[in-house]
């Protein structure tokens, strides 16, 4: 049971899509990404309140460039175009698009000529925008009027009131539009007359009521990682079904210090929700000696994880479902117009439901953002050191130990890990970033303590900003906090001697190392 605004995105390939996405949701209406050949039948049965249609790096006169049916424009619904969406809206209805004499990419201004309802409110008649284009609109269809103008795009905004038809050059989704949320805002709710229906509270009373009404008096098996994703579907799920939902907490060896203890405490004295505590780290260990290559860690740890879920999920007897916490980003991906994506890495949630095991899915979560999980997790309760934990990869330490993954090395890794997670904590700095954590690399270095020399580890420090993992940035960590981080590390941690900071950007870095 979803919302009843709907507001559709077609995603033309843009870098930005799932952006527009997370600003309408921000503005508590609820959007969905579909490619943008879903055809015309597909709309309609979505019945979308409003369509936005996306940027993307073609060119509308180019030959195999994405298109959409015209009878898009004619649905009675209000249509924003944004970048190549604009440009696509001018074209399919005669107006002109050309190649601009100068490409715009980055920060401009707009002179906003005529508000109307796009530009209401904002009392500004220069406006900073962020554009990226090489092509322009040369005249706009018929029944349209120039709303905005920059120095390289005549027609910057453009506009048909009576059909309730918009198109903007720029980006207002990005956060280098100021005023673009405002933007986005008039055209949900003075344009669309949307009404602001996407609450979490509201969220998690349709999924226990959805939940409830299609599993019944039947059985459901969770796969418990321990991380938010897991915890919050877990928790969701309890609230709908009580004791019909049971946990399996596969513990691979590869967690962080104390973390597996801390998963079973919480669930057991808190929530009270069964669990099995599969302590199955001896085999992952075994699995993973002699073995140095990323993916082929992965691969490998994946294959046991599944091996031992399998195992553990018979012995509970008949089942019917399985659920798990799959995120709208993993959605998008698998629908993505521009096809499935390179294999970076084997997907950090390793697992999935094995072929073997004939159960029906249940994603509690796979309508949301990460942002979206962690408000539901505040809305059910959670503590909050659980709600604001870190991104886990699936995987573990075991790909933040470059080479291979032994005993000794684990525990090395996991004392510098826990003081990475105490110090950026202790300065407050735990929920302004994104992920933070320690990685031992296969390298020694000479130092020197006290007066003797020593050879041993180096480990370098990941702190990064993000809103979604898709990008990234390193975090510009005080030098007081990095100092004491290092010291701690070199100090108490026998085995390191020295530490590095990554500032690497994601592109062209991961956010992890392997």
């Amino acid at each position: 049971m979803k919302p009843q605004s709907l507001v559709l995105i077609l995603d033309f390939g843009s870098q930005y899509t799932q952006l527009i996405a997370r600003r309408v949701r921000e503005l508590e209406v609820y959007s969905e990404i579909h490619p943008c050949t879903i055809g015309l039948d597909r709309i309609r049965e979505l019945e979308p309140k409003a369509v936005i249609l996306s940027g993307g790096p073609s060119s509308v006169y180019d030959d195999g460039a994405p298109q959409v049916d015209p009878q898009v424009f004619s649905l009675g619904v209000p249509v924003l175009g944004i970048c190549y969406g604009m440009q696509l809206m001018a074209h399919a209805l005669g107006g002109r698009v050309e190649p601009a004499d100068s490409r715009e990419y980055g920060p401009a201004e707009i002179l906003v000529s005529d508000p109307g309802a796009l530009f209401a409110g904002l009392n500004e008649d220069r406006l900073a925008v962020w554009m990226s284009h090489g092509d322009r609109l040369k005249a706009p269809p018929a029944g349209f009027t120039t709303m905005a103008a920059s120095g390289n795009s005549p027609f910057a905004a453009m506009g048909d009131p009576d059909r309730k038809l918009y198109g903007v050059q720029f980006h207002p989704e990005v956060a280098h539009t100021p005023k673009g949320g405002e933007i986005l805002a008039n055209f949900l709710f003075k344009i669309a007359g949307l009404t602001p229906d996407w609450t979490m509270a509201g969220f998690i009373d349709r999924t226990v009521a959805d939940v409830r009404a299609r599993v019944g008096s039947d059985r459901v098996i969770c796969g418990l990682s321990g991380g938010v994703d897991s915890t919050v579907t877990a928790v969701l799920l309890h609230k709908a079904l009580g004791h019909q939902l049971t946990c399996i907490f596969v513990d691979n060896g590869l967690l962080r210090k104390n973390e597996a203890d801390d998963v079973v405490r919480l669930f057991h004295e808190r929530y009270h929700i069964p669990l099995v505590h599969a302590q199955a780290g001896s085999g992952f260990l075994e699995k993973l000696k002699g073995i140095t290559e990323p993916e082929q860690k992965r691969k490998i740890i994946g294959h046991e994880f599944i091996r031992v879920f399998e195992a553990e999920a018979k012995s509970l007897g008949e089942v019917k479902y399985l659920a798990q916490g799959t995120l709208y980003p993993d959605v998008i991906e698998s629908v993505s117009f521009k096809g499935p994506s390179a294999t970076i890495k084997t997907h950090h949630n390793v697992g999935g439901l094995p072929e073997t095991m004939k159960m029906a899915l249940i994603e509690p979560l796979r309508e949301l953002f990460k942002d979206e999980v962690r408000r539901v997790g505040e809305e059910l309760g959670l503590p909050e050191d659980l709600v604001w934990r870190q991104p886990f990869p699936g995987p573990g330490l075991a790909v933040r130990i470059l080479g291979e993954i032994t005993p000794e090395r684990l525990a090395v890794l996991r004392e510098a890990d826990a003081i990475v997670r105490q110090e950026i904590r202790a300065a407050g700095l735990h929920r302004q970033v994104w992920q933070y954590f320690a990685v031992l690399l296969p390298v020694r270095s000479v130092g020197v303590m006290g007066d003797q020399r020593t050879y041993e580890h180096v480990a370098a420090i990941r702190v990064v900003d993000s809103r979604d993992a898709m990008t990234a940035d390193w975090s510009r960590v005080p030098y007081d906090v990095l100092a004491v981080i290092s010291n701690r590390i070199i100090n108490e941690v026998k085995g390191i001697n020295r530490v590095v900071y990554d500032i690497s950007s994601k592109p062209p870095a991961t956010i992890e190392w392997e």
